[in-house]
């Protein structure tokens, strides 16, 4: 498939004054080198962002690093307004995107945060700001 660049070739004329076959070649050089830094782990990445995408998947990471440990899966379910079986599935989802571990003991399911997902909410409280 061609590219269309004439968008491309109006940006490097605008800021430039002039624009040739040459100069776009060159900037989609350099625009490949950077999406080859794009590392390879992009799907695993946007399979953790899109679990933090959901409300109560959200609140149930912030609820859990707040916990600094482990919680059963009955005291999670109590303090969202969904049902059991809404709670079960992102406790589910954050487990398969890799934000939680469970351990079961008996007929009990427990649940704590991952470093990485600590690590996330972390910096999203540091990128914040002071308005919060």
């Amino acid at each position: 498939m061609a590219q269309d660049t004439t968008r491309l070739r109006r940006l490097l004329e605008d800021e430039s004054g002039t624009c040739c076959d040459a100069d776009v070649d060159a900037r989609l050089d350099a625009l490949t080198t950077l999406t080859e830094q794009v590392p390879e782990t992009y799907e695993a990445d946007s399979a953790v962002l899109k679990a933090l995408g959901n409300e109560t998947r959200y609140r149930i990471v912030r609820l859990l690093v707040a916990a600094d440990g482990e919680l059963c899966v009955c005291e999670i379910t109590p303090l969202f307004d969904v049902s059991e079986s809404a709670v079960s599935h992102a406790l589910s989802d954050l487990t398969e995107a890799g934000l939680l571990s469970r351990r079961k003991s008996g007929t009990w399911r427990y649940y704590q945060t991952t470093p990485r997902a600590e690590q996330l909410v972390a910096a999203l409280d540091a990128t914040r700001g002071n308005g919060q």
